[in-house]
């Protein structure tokens, strides 16, 4: 070897560099904890991630995205520098020209046209300290009523049912301890082997423990794989179908009519509604034989504990609460919450979906999941923010009627945090219609997303690894994720853009903050005696505790994993709520014209509107998107495996790869969500709006589909390069 490679060799190991930082997964609402390597040669950087042993809700495993969950963090197309757009194109400008640009656009606009002119927009994947802090953004520094964010398309629906059966909304009334506990779990609309992979070994414990599974879904998934009993309910026919379970628990008697008379308001309604549904009807209308109802009514009715959990496939509906209502109406007519291995569970989807609607983040919300049309509430709030209480807006709209008021031209501006509403929206080419009439589009972000294209100016946010904050998982643990990485180049923390913002804006004293756990200990404050009472929860406990379980009212609390275990809900009179839910229905119906159902949802290698999971090589170079169909349905209309189709509703159409499924009802497709542009499959989507929480249509829609002929510039199919860690329906190591 020549002395000058020698020497080369030398330099190198000298400059060898290895780190160890423990992190979270940034994806779903497990939040697992990842042990992230990073091996740094001279100026390049490999890296490794292996699942903490040590955390409590992963016991251990990751899933193929939090594998690979750092990759989209170190992507060369980082966004660095303040881009302003200039003709078609974004140049980078300085922080001081970004924020007097901010500043002199927010004062014109609200100049002529007033305070409620500007919006902003959030997302279910913030820290609670950025929701938090959005959220106060919003009221004190802009002044405005209008914010929402996407989590309006993911939880409302369960929240809204929560909050009316129980009198409050924490995603699972006990935590995932529990579940191996159960003897009949019910799993409707989840497909949690796919979008909670870490999830699973909960229900498989419990089935190895002997509880049986029913499975509600209407197609085969890798999560029915496990049920003993699988209902392929009709999209948007699930209240139907749990009327039918209830007649059959009513007429056989498997009601714990002492609780049902000590603990519940409307049970005598309840009842005599159930006696009088027809079996033979709910069949019919749900497409699930009366012997299943049957059979699986007896399962959970005669179990002496149970779960039952939902998740989009039953929140996703413009009936999406009474939907969950009727679940609910289960678990209260047979008693079983309360107690070790009973209750309900909603699965959250983002990451901090959870705490992402508990601080302020909601068109009709302050934090602490206080209401701002409550003068209480306002006033306690008012106190915390040192601010005159008349000074607070009142509420504002969902997140797609921000939209509507975009395209009538009533909303001016827009900030978003985070978010992709051009591909997360029903019937997105409204959204991008809306966005395209605005005077100006701020987006704050770390990667270039649909949304951000559209961007008059786009302010480099922080990522997950550079982050510090608290995250509410699924099952209501609070945990914190320190930050481990250094902000690159010119990208600011999300938090101090905010402020600097509100700096700008004359707002400064209100937004005094050195740190994210400064932000906390005001959160703690704000929500102290709410329904999402923070107050006792702390950086320094949370760490020592690997995690605490809201509510926590003081600092000598343990905190709350399991909920109502005294028997007590948080209505005034301490009791919950039952009511008779007629069957619901699809808001747009089939018919010659458009005669399939058309139901999204996600899939294994992707999240949500696929900005991070796209950006990942390992991940995206497997996957596309794809229409799922049942062969005779396929042959009805001409369609191969792996062909081309045109799939078309009334509001816009999509062309698709052909993917044939046994698996699937006939008169049914789906769609995953994960990609935008040509392939958005919101483009179809219905936005009707559940009249509780206004949750859109997403899981029921009229469409027809048709062959198109291939061309010929089809992609070869690329080999899976995950193989270690891909066991067949779920990626787990």
């Amino acid at each position: 070897m020549s002395d000058f490679l020698k020497g080369y060799r030398q330099a190198e190991q000298q400059q060898r560099r290895e780190y160890k930082y423990q992190t979270q997964c940034p994806f779903c609402s497990m939040q697992c904890k990842i042990n992230l390597h990073e091996e740094k040669i001279v100026q390049r950087s490999r890296y490794n991630a292996t699942p903490d042993k040590n955390d409590p809700v992963s016991d251990g495993k990751l899933c193929a995205k939090g594998v690979y969950a750092h990759s989209h963090a170190v992507n060369p197309t980082r966004l660095r520098t303040p881009l302003l757009r200039v003709g078609q194109t974004h140049i980078p400008i300085s922080w001081d020209a970004a924020y007097a640009w901010i500043r002199e656009k927010i004062s014109a606009v609200q100049k002529h046209y007033g305070k409620d002119a500007v919006g902003v927009f959030g997302s279910g994947a913030l820290t609670n300290e950025k929701a938090y802090l959005l959220g106060k953004f919003a009221r004190v520094a802009l002044q405005t009523k209008h914010i929402d964010y996407n989590g309006r398309y993911c939880m409302s629906a369960a929240a809204g049912a929560s909050n009316q059966a129980f009198g409050v909304d924490r995603g699972l009334t006990n935590p995932l301890s529990e579940i191996p506990l159960a003897k009949c779990i019910i799993l409707a609309g989840t497909n949690v082997a796919e979008c909670q992979p870490t999830m699973m070994p909960y229900f498989r414990k419990a089935k190895a423990n002997g509880c049986k599974i029913i499975v509600i879904d209407p197609r085969e998934t890798g999560t029915s794989k496990i049920a003993d009993l699988h209902l392929k309910v009709k999209p948007g026919m699930d209240a139907a179908l749990v009327n039918g379970l209830l007649k059959v628990i009513v007429e056989e008697d498997y009601v714990d009519h002492t609780f049902l008379q000590k603990s519940v308001l409307g049970g005598p309604e309840l009842l005599a509604f159930a006696r009088s549904i027809n079996l033979g009807e709910v069949s019919q209308l749900s497409g699930v034989p009366i012997e299943l109802i049957l059979e699986a009514a007896r399962l959970y009715g005669k179990s002496e504990s149970g779960m039952v959990f939902t998740a989009r496939g039953v929140e996703q509906h413009a009936s999406g609460v009474m939907n969950v209502r009727n679940f609910i109406n289960l678990v209260l007519l047979t008693g079983k919450i309360g107690k070790a291995g009973c209750g309900y569970g909603a699965i959250t989807g983002q990451g901090n979906g959870q705490g992402g609607r508990e601080h302020g983040q909601k068109a009709d919300q302050l934090p602490g999941y206080r209401l701002i049309e409550n003068l209480e509430h306002r006033q306690h709030i008012a106190e915390v923010w040192g601010i005159d209480e008349a000074s607070i807006p009142g509420k504002g709209v969902s997140a797609y009627e921000m939209f509507e008021k975009m395209d009538n031209q009533e909303i001016r501006g827009l900030i978003v945090l985070g978010s992709n509403p051009i591909v997360s929206n029903p019937n997105a080419s409204l959204t991008e219609s809306a966005l395209q009439k605005l005077d100006f589009l701020i987006v704050i972000d770390y990667l270039m997303s649909e949304t951000a294209t559209l961007a008059d100016l786009i302010l480099p946010g922080s990522m997950y690894l550079e982050d510090e904050g608290t995250m509410t998982n699924l099952e209501g643990r609070v945990i914190l994720r320190r930050a481990v990485k250094e902000l690159p180049e010119e990208a600011k923390l999300d938090w101090k853009i905010l402020s600097e913002i509100a700096a700008y804006l004359g707002k400064a004293p209100y937004f005094p903050y050195t740190s994210s756990e400064d932000i906390f200990e005001e959160l703690r404050r704000a929500s102290q005696g709410g329904i999402a009472d923070y107050a006792g929860i702390t950086y320094k406990k949370i760490e020592k505790k690997k995690g605490i379980f809201w509510p926590c009212p003081s600092v000598s609390h343990g905190g709350t994993p399991r909920m109502f275990a005294e028997g007590k809900f948080y209505h005034a009179d301490g009791k919950a709520r039952v009511i008779p839910v007629p069957h619901q229905y699809p808001k747009e119906k089939t018919d010659d014209a458009y005669p399939l159902t058309l139901t999204t949802g996600r899939i294994m290698l992707h999240y949500l509107t696929g900005v991070q999971t796209r950006r990942t090589s390992e991940l995206n170079k497997t996957s596309e998107p794809f229409l799922e169909i049942h062969p005779e349905t396929a042959k009805r209309i001409g369609l191969i495996d792996k062909g081309k189709a045109l799939v078309r509703s009334r509001r816009g159409e999509v062309t698709l790869k052909v993917k044939l499924s046994a698996g699937i009802r006939e008169d049914t497709v789906f769609v995953p969500f994960h990609w935008g542009g040509k392939e958005c499959v919101n483009q179809l989507t219905l936005p009707e709006l559940d009249p509780y929480c206004r949750m859109p249509e997403f899981k029921a829609c009229a469409v027809r589909v048709t062959a198109i002929a291939e061309d010929s510039g089809e992609k070869p199919e690329t080999e899976i390069k995950i193989e270690k860690v891909y066991n067949g329906d779920e990626v787990l190591v």
